[in-house]
C-alpha cells in the first residue's frame, strides 16, 4: 500500500465540516462582483436557503417547492456546502444561480477511495446566461476544493458538454436497459435462499449498511449521502409518488440479507399482461443475491418488461438469460470526475501492470499542470514525484487533465484516446513507439469496468 493511499482512505466528519465551513472563491468572488453579483455560502438553516431550493427546482424544470418540500428538503441537507450567486438588483429573494457540493469517497482501481468533492445542484437562471456565472461558479468551486487539499471532484451532469472545459471527462459509463421478460428466458443461477416482501422502511435500513460492504468493490461508487436512501426507498415523506414503490430482499441460506431491490409496476390498461417494471435500485453483496433477484424481476406475473438504469457496461446478467437480444441496451456518460492533485491521485489507485511514464500534464485553470514520473512495481502499486524540468529518458504521454481523468477508473484506454487524437506517446527510441503506447496502455488500464449505481 502506498504512503498516499494510508494518508487517503477514509473521511471523518471533521473533513467534510470545515469544506462545509470552508470560504468561497476569492477570484470568482472579484468576478462576479465585477458584474454586480454578490458570490455567497449559506447555511441550510438560514432563510436564504428556501429561495435557494425554488431557484435549483426552477434550474431543473421542476415545480415551485412546498413548504412541506422545503422543510424535508431542510432536513436532509446538513451534509452539503450551498453556494449562490446574487443579483441585488433582482425583485426576487433568491439566487440567480446555484451549486452545491460535498467532501465523499470515490472508489478507485484496487479497492482503494479517495475523498472527492462532489458537485450537484448546478444551475443559472436563463435572465443570467452567458455572463459568465456558471464558469465562476463552477472554477470557484473547484479552486475551493483544491484549497481544502481535495485531491479529486467528481460529478454526474444533465448537460454534458458543459463540464469538459473544466477539466472533467466521463470516466465511467451507465446502461440502461429494457427487457422482453417472456423472450428472456432465464438460463443463470437458481441459488438456494429466499425472496420476501419488505416495507419501504425496512429497505431504508438495509440498504446504508449493504452499499458500505460492496461499494468498494467497482471503481466510481461513492459514498451515498443518507438523504438518497429516503429517495431510493421511498421514505421522505414529501416525495411524490412513493405508494408506487415495492421492496423485497434476498435471505441466503445462512438467513443472512446480502440483497435488496426497490421497484414499481406501472399497469398498461389496454393488455393487462403487458405491464412493465421500473427498477429503482438493485443492491447486492453477493452472486446468489445477484442472480436471485433479477430472476424474481424477470419472471413476475402479468410483466412484459422489465427497464433499468444506472447499470455496468459489463452486467453478468447478460449472460444469465436465454435470448440476449430480449435486451435494448444503451450506454451513456455517467460519472464524470476531475483530478485537482495528480501526486495524490495517482498513488490512490492501483494498475494494470509494471512500467515506468512520464506525464506531461495540461490544465485550463492550472490546478493540476505539470510534469510527473509514474512508476509502478509488480503489484500494481504506484509512486509518484513531480518532475518539473528534470529531464528523465523513456516513455512520455502528453495529454491535458481532462484525458487523464478519463483514464483513472478504468472506463477507457490510453490507446483509445490516442487513436481519437486527445493524447501523444512518445518514446526516445523511435523504434519502440508502438510497444511504448502498449505499455503505457496496460500500465493505466483495469481489468473491470468502472460503474456508479446513483445519480447526485
Amino acid at each position: 500500500m502506498s504512503t498516499r493511499e494510508t494518508t487517503y482512505g477514509r473521511v471523518g466528519e471533521t473533513e467534510r465540516a470545515a469544506f462545509r465551513a470552508g470560504p468561497v472563491d476569492g477570484e470568482s468572488a472579484a468576478r462576479l462582483a465585477a458584474s454586480g453579483l454578490e458570490y455567497q455560502r449559506l447555511a441550510v438553516d438560514s432563510d436564504e436557503y428556501a429561495g435557494w431550493l425554488q431557484s435549483v427546482a426552477r434550474g431543473f424544470q421542476d415545480g415551485e417547492r412546498t413548504a412541506e418540500q422545503i422543510t424535508a428538503s431542510r432536513e436532509r441537507s446538513g451534509y452539503r456546502r450551498l453556494t449562490g450567486v446574487f443579483d441585488p438588483q433582482s425583485p426576487m429573494d433568491a439566487p440567480v444561480a446555484t451549486i452545491a457540493s460535498w467532501l465523499g469517497e470515490l472508489t478507485v482501481p484496487g479497492e482503494a477511495m479517495i475523498p472527492s468533492c462532489a458537485i450537484s445542484a448546478v444551475t443559472v437562471a436563463p435572465t443570467h446566461r452567458r455572463k459568465g456565472v456558471a464558469r465562476a461558479m463552477l472554477e470557484g468551486e473547484l479552486r475551493a476544493a483544491h484549497a481544502a487539499g481535495i485531491p479529486m471532484a467528481m460529478l454526474t451532469v444533465s448537460e454534458s458538454p458543459l463540464y469538459g472545459r473544466y477539466g472533467f471527462a466521463p470516466a465511467a459509463a451507465g446502461a440502461s436497459w429494457r427487457i422482453e421478460t417472456k423472450r428472456a428466458g432465464w438460463i443463470g443461477p437458481q441459488p438456494a435462499g429466499r425472496i420476501d416482501f419488505i416495507s419501504r422502511e425496512r429497505v431504508r435500513e438495509l440498504m446504508p449498511a449493504l452499499h458500505e460492504r460492496v461499494r468498494h468493490r467497482r471503481a466510481g461508487e461513492i459514498d451515498v449521502p443518507g438523504s438518497h436512501w429516503d429517495g431510493f426507498a421511498g421514505t421522505n415523506p414529501a416525495a411524490e409518488k412513493t405508494a408506487e414503490k415495492r421492496a423485497v430482499q434476498y435471505t441466503d441460506a445462512d438467513g443472512e440479507v446480502r440483497g435488496a431491490v426497490v421497484y414499481a409496476v406501472r399497469e398498461n390498461h389496454d393488455d393487462f399482461t403487458k405491464a412493465t417494471v421500473a427498477v429503482h435500485y438493485l443492491l447486492t453483496e453477493t452472486d446468489d443475491a445477484y442472480a436471485a433477484l433479477w430472476r424474481f424481476l424477470l419472471e413476475l406475473d402479468l410483466v412484459a418488461e422489465v427497464h433499468a438504469g444506472e447499470l455496468s457496461v459489463d452486467e453478468p446478467l447478460l449472460w444469465m438469460i436465454a435470448d440476449q437480444r430480449a435486451v435494448k441496451i444503451s450506454v451513456r456518460d455517467h460519472q464524470y470526475v476531475r483530478i485537482l492533485d495528480v501526486v495524490a491521485a495517482l498513488e490512490t489507485r492501483r494498475y494494470g501492470g509494471p512500467g515506468t511514464l512520464v506525464l506531461d500534464v495540461s490544465d485550463p485553470l492550472g490546478i493540476a499542470a505539470g510534469r510527473y514520473l509514474l512508476e509502478v512495481d509488480e503489484s500494481g502499486a504506484g509512486r509518484v514525484r513531480s518532475l518539473g524540468d528534470e529531464v528523465v529518458d523513456g516513455v512520455s504521454v502528453t495529454l491535458g487533465v481532462a484525458e487523464l481523468s478519463a483514464t483513472y477508473l478504468g472506463g477507457v484506454s490510453l490507446a483509445t484516446l490516442a487513436a481519437a487524437g486527445r493524447v501523444t506517446v512518445t518514446d526516445a527510441a523511435a523504434e519502440a513507439s508502438e510497444n511504448a503506447l502498449a505499455m503505457a496502455t496496460r500500465v493505466l488500464g483495469w481489468h473491470t469496468a468502472p460503474g456508479l449505481s446513483i445519480w447526485y
